[in-house]
């Protein structure tokens, strides 16, 4: 199974359980690391995730952020289509590096973008028929596929 991450779901690893919701969260972004780790899940990354990790402004975390990179089995780089279709998502309304993960993960053939963004997340279900890859939240594409979540404290 192949998929593709958005740096939310990298940058969840290292926050706060502040709430139930990111404490779920973080736990299924641990339980994917262990899938990718495992070889149960391919994890394809692009040059794009690449470049959103680096500029982020908080060093451990954009430090963290990239050393899991590590673990992609690919970094893919644009082709020509995938610019394009990038730049048609985004005239559709998607924030540019949301249009861009899309555009990479169609690119890659994901089976799943995963994110935990809930603007992205909105965006994709109102226009899913217009995409080549689904997009969920890592909590309900691991329950979807049935592995078993531990509860949040």
């Amino acid at each position: 199974m192949r998929v593709y991450l958005d740096a939310c779901v990298l940058n969840r690893l290292t926050d706060l359980a502040s709430s139930e919701r990111v404490a779920q969260e973080k736990d299924a972004c641990i339980e994917l690391f262990r899938l990718i780790r495992e070889g149960v899940v391919e994890w394809s990354a692009s040059t794009a995730l690449h470049f959103e990790l680096q500029n982020n402004p908080h060093d451990e975390r954009r430090s963290d952020a990239l050393e899991l990179l590590g673990y992609a089995s690919e970094l893919i780089e644009p082709e020509d289509d995938t610019t394009a279709r990038a730049f048609a998502l985004h005239a559709a309304g998607y924030g540019e590096f949301d249009a861009l993960h899309i555009a990479f993960a169609e690119q890659a053939g994901a089976e799943i973008l995963l994110t935990t963004d809930d603007r992205l997340l909105r965006r994709a279900m109102r226009n899913a028929a217009n995409l080549r890859v689904e997009v969920m939240n890592p909590v309900e594409w691991l329950r979807r596929i049935g592995i078993w979540l531990p509860q949040s404290n």
